[in-house]
């Protein structure tokens, strides 16, 4: 039994992988970003953390989890819980878990709840992939454009693909952003003067505006220096990805060694980050090591996000979900101390 298939685009290379690349930019490209993104995610970001506020307690991660996978769902495959009475997110956990664990496949170990969340997800998109496929009633999301691809004359995206791009974007989207959202808010607890250095970006921010209510605009976002410098710092300590496999195309020569072509070789990314040659005090974090640095693109010092033609599409995206998330929780947090003040 596999994680994954043959012949699914988390293998693809070449021309392949270049074309599902370029498809899933519609979703999240810099254009998307701007022209609809930025609102929607603030909208739901804002929506959620005023949820949290009404609670006495909130685990950061679950909520995190549940704000991002909604979010992501209906906005790929215009998924709602209530609608279809499945319990994807779930499916998706169970999968997440048994990821890294021993490959015993029978009831009660954590693989074979892996391999049943996986095929009970897939199980999800497939119907619902069929239905709007057979209805051809538009849902005014990713997946209409998936349909577009999938129906060309000619069509590069087959069926079994696009469901398993479907399955792997929805999987990146809420783990990956959900585990940094929980490191974040960690990493500022954690560090008063990150809280106040950031509290002063954001009050400069919002000092400038007219309605101090108004969402983030996109010139707002991009003014985020030091957000952004805390958001490298985590995922460079975090590391979500810990590690990224390659097949090796041809034999290459590495240090005197020969690689021969068909290996697969595993990168492992702390190995990188955490190398005291590269950063200072490696464990230690510190945003203010991203001073004067390009904060925005990866390099062989900096991984996170992957590299070259396998950077992650949805850097920028999981960028933006994070500096709008700090935006609302630094005010949040500055707005309740100021309160605490003035009881005093």
């Amino acid at each position: 039994m596999k994680l994954w298939e043959k012949n699914t685009c988390s293998q693809s290379t070449g021309s392949v992988h270049k074309y599902l690349r370029n498809l899933a930019l519609h979703l999240v490209g810099r254009e998307k970003l701007r022209a609809n993104l930025l609102h929607e995610v603030d909208e739901a970001i804002r929506r959620h953390l005023h949820s949290w506020a009404t609670r006495g307690a909130v685990n950061v991660h679950e909520g995190s989890s549940q704000m991002t996978f909604e979010f992501a769902s209906k906005k790929i495959i215009g998924y709602d819980e209530r609608k279809y009475g499945k319990k994807l997110r779930e499916n998706y956990i169970a999968f997440r878990e048994g990821m890294v664990s021993v490959p015993l496949y029978f009831p009660g170990t954590a693989f074979h709840a892996c391999l049943q969340g996986r095929k009970n997800a897939l199980k999800v998109i497939k119907d619902i992939y069929q239905e709007r496929k057979a209805s051809k009633i538009p849902g005014n999301d990713f997946l209409d454009r998936i349909l577009e691809e999938v129906e060309k004359e000619n069509a590069v995206l087959k069926d079994s693909v696009a469901v398993d791009l479907v399955f792997m974007l929805l999987f990146a989207a809420f783990e990956t952003i959900s585990q940094s959202i929980t490191l974040i808010t960690k990493y500022i607890n954690d560090h008063p003067d990150v809280l106040a250095e950031l509290t002063r970006e954001h009050e400069e921010i919002l000092s400038r505006r007219e309605d101090k209510n108004s969402e983030i605009t996109w010139e707002e976002y991009k003014s985020m220096t030091f957000t952004h410098m805390v958001i490298n710092e985590t995922v460079r300590l975090a590391n979500i990805a810990p590690m990224t496999f390659r097949k090796v195309v041809k034999d290459i020569e590495i240090n005197g060694y020969t690689i021969p072509a068909g290996w697969v070789i595993m990168i492992a990314l702390p190995v990188v980050h955490f190398d005291p040659d590269k950063y200072e005090n490696p464990f230690e974090f510190n945003p203010w090591r991203w001073q004067g640095k390009e904060l925005h693109t990866g390099s062989r010092t900096f991984m996170a996000f992957g590299g070259g033609v396998r950077l992650c599409t949805g850097a920028e995206f999981a960028k933006l979900n994070l500096a709008i998330y700090v935006h609302y929780l630094v005010h949040q947090v500055q707005v309740v101390s100021n309160q605490r003040r003035r009881t005093l």
